[in-house]
């Protein structure tokens, strides 16, 4: 039998994060990747390889925002492999149908000059909006560089300068109990709060809920987020597509004498006298880990499905049941499609710039269009009359995914996983089939062929992946990509459960990282980075101690004199 200090099942980008720093801090490691090609969601492939060859295109993960709230880049040296980032600007563009546009810049400014072209008011109030969800985020950031139930880590992760952000958003008692009204509030109450126009409104409703929500759910108005980051700290994609970071990081943990393998799905932990040996893979060969396994997989596919009950009940006994009816799934997942063109979108009707095509195309024509998109998915309904949808037309800003004049379209579309009325038909039974995949492909391309009339002629070829076929491609939990809901109450310290929040299990030499784990799904590498932090204070309590303790230090003094 094999064997290496560390197991980690999977090697998306939190895997192969943790593994990086593991590496650095002297440990072997071993990572087992189920797909032909790590990556996990962070991947980049030649879909149509025969109907379009040369089109590289990102199944899963495209624009990135949450990697830039923390230091794995600079700490894991990606640029040394070869990681090159091109920054979106204008960041989002969504047309109205009445022929009114919003296109927001990085500059918080420059986007509110776009909006006073057709209102002074809520141009002075996106502002405003922006200015406090910015405060937000500066004082959480710290946050989601830490373990969320070790005080010792958060304290450790605000410097002074951090603190002042912290303070700042708290203020007096009524500030703060305004900031928890807000917090409580839903994405439309909250946009409602500052803004008059649709045109402004939907395209925010729409990124609010990227995180899996209806805007009407309260406790989501965090999901501003997705807006506010995109003017800080702004929003960038890997050159060559998503894929490149994961490219980077298998260089960084090969040069550092990891070991990644993959088809090498993992059927099994080897749990022994309460404890995490190794783990089996398909075709029975075994792995045995000398001081830890770590799984990117979701809490539920761990314990329900790759551990021995009885080893699950011998440490928890309340476990298996709490993982089945606490950790909500609101049956919302996505149904992708991706396109290989022959020429650019041209939204004639809204006065066409190519500046519209760098970054994300929403489809967006009212609050209630948004709101009808996701809450139709928790009733198992497909929200294809009208469909609603996130677009991105990579190639705008790096023509090197493309042969040369030919461009790429990436469409998410959000849809249920279980089709109501449909359960047992289709693949595992969740009414998915190719005719019906294909059927709301065309009823996507169509709505938006309304906003780029060129669409339809330009489409050399089209892949189309149904909410069943991408959960088998990841083996997600009902296709999640964020592995769990991500809502208020399975955040931070509750992330899975309040029991398995700082990454450790109670099966003793068995952690958890990936998107099931704080801070949550999206491309960010921290769960990873927050286990392996977890992991060697573990294994090396005062030697990981005295090295946060010098980091914090220079974290402090540096935000003294940078003032940043």
């Amino acid at each position: 039998m094999e064997a290496y200090d560390v197991v980690i099942i999977g090697a998306g980008h939190n895997g192969l994060v943790c593994a990086g720093y593991l590496l650095k801090a002297g440990y072997s490691v071993l990572l087992l990747e189920g797909r032909s090609v790590p990556g996990g969601g962070a991947t980049t492939e030649e879909l149509m390889p025969k109907e379009a060859p040369g089109f590289k295109f990102n199944p899963c993960a495209i624009n990135h925002l949450f990697i830039f709230l923390g230091s794995v880049i600079q700490e894991l040296e990606l640029y040394k492999y070869g990681l090159e980032y091109l920054e979106c600007d204008p960041v989002a563009f969504c047309p109205h149908p009445d022929g009114k546009y919003f296109l927001a810049h990085k500059s918080v400014e420059k986007t509110c000059a776009e909006i006073a072209r057709y209102s002074d008011r809520d141009a002075e109030k996106y502002a405003e909006y922006i200015e406090f969800w910015q405060r937000f985020i500066k004082a959480v950031k710290p946050f989601f560089n830490a373990s969320p139930k070790s005080i010792a880590d958060i304290a450790g992760s605000y410097g002074l300068k951090h603190l002042q952000d912290l303070f700042s958003i708290l203020g007096g008692a009524n500030t703060t109990l305004d900031l928890i009204r807000t917090l409580l509030s839903s994405p439309i109450d909250n946009i409602n709060e500052y803004f008059d126009s649709e045109f402004v409104k939907a395209p925010l409703a729409r990124l609010s809920a990227e995180l899996s929500s209806p805007p009407s759910q309260k406790a989501m108005s965090f999901g501003a987020m997705m807006m506010a980051m995109r003017h800080n700290p702004g929003m960038a994609r890997p050159r060559g597509g998503t894929g490149a970071l994961s490219e980077a990081l298998v260089k960084m943990v090969k040069s550092e004498g990891g070991v990644i393998l993959t088809d090498q799905k993992v059927e099994k932990v080897l749990v022994d006298d309460g404890k995490a040996v190794g783990v089996r893979v398909a075709g029975g060969k075994e792995y045995r880990a000398k001081k830890g396994v770590i799984s990117s997989l979701d809490a539920k596919r761990l314990f329900l499905q790759l551990i021995d009950a009885s080893d699950v009940d011998s440490a928890d006994a309340n476990l298996r049941e709490r993982l089945e009816r606490r950790i909500i799934n609101n049956n919302e997942t996505i149904l992708k499609i991706d396109c290989a063109l022959s020429e650019p979108l041209r939204f004639e009707h809204h006065q066409h710039k190519d500046e519209y095509l760098i970054g994300s195309i929403l489809i967006a024509d009212s609050m209630n269009h948004v709101e009808q998109a996701h809450s139709e998915i928790t009733l198992g309904k497909i929200p294809d009359q009208n469909p609603s949808m996130y677009v991105v037309m990579p190639t705008g800003l790096d023509p090197t995914m493309a042969p040369p004049g030919k461009h790429t379209l990436w469409i998410e579309f959000f849809a249920p996983y279980q089709i109501a009325g449909a359960e047992g038909t289709g693949l595992k039974g969740t009414g998915w089939t190719d005719e019906l995949k294909n059927k709301v492909a065309d009823r996507v391309l169509n709505k938006l062929a309304e906003y780029s009339p060129n669409l339809k002629h330009s489409i050399i070829a089209r892949h189309v992946e149904s909410p069943a076929e991408l959960a088998e491609r990841l083996g997600t939990y009902k296709g999640n990509y964020y592995h769990i809901d991500m809502t208020l109450e399975q955040m931070l310290c509750f992330r899975p459960l309040p029991e398995l929040a700082n990454y450790k299990t109670p099966i003793e030499n068995l952690y958890l990282t990936g998107a099931g784990t704080h801070p949550g799904g999206s491309i960010s590498g921290l769960p990873g980075r927050n286990c392996a932090r977890v992991f060697l204070h573990e294994e090396e309590p005062l030697a990981q101690k005295l090295k946060e303790a010098g980091d914090s230090l220079k974290s402090t003094v540096a935000s003294v004199f940078d003032g940043k």
